[in-house]
């Protein structure tokens, strides 16, 4: 099963190393204590929306791109380890090689359909 707050730390901790942050940098800018912010990037820890959107500012990215980001990497690890209509017909099941492999994918496949419409 794949927990959403371990998602959001993993998001939280790739953003933060890709601006070549540390942990006390980040947390004295988002005012968080280093071992709360250090336990929220392991998924041990579930940030309130406050907590999280003050990590969010320190970071310098809106809480919707963590969110965004998160939702696809959710959407990708759910249709990578549960059946979709595990229980229908063959010809109307979902077939697996249609699957993105990487939330970029589906960003971009969300992104081509509003362009599309």
């Amino acid at each position: 099963m794949v927990l959403l707050r371990q998602l959001l730390g993993d998001v939280l901790r790739q953003l933060r190393l890709r601006q070549g942050r540390t942990l006390r940098e980040v947390s004295a800018a988002a005012r968080v204590s280093l071992g709360y912010l250090s336990e929220v990037e392991r998924g041990q820890k579930e940030a309130s929306s406050e907590l999280l959107s003050s990590i969010c500012k320190a970071l310098g990215v809106p809480l919707s791109h963590v969110l965004r980001e998160v939702a696809d990497q959710l959407a990708l690890a759910e249709l990578q380890h549960e059946p979709v209509m595990a229980g229908a017909p063959e010809h109307e099941r979902i077939s697996t090689e249609s699957i993105p492999e990487t939330p970029e994918e589906i960003t971009g496949e969300f992104r081509a359909d509003m362009v599309a419409a």
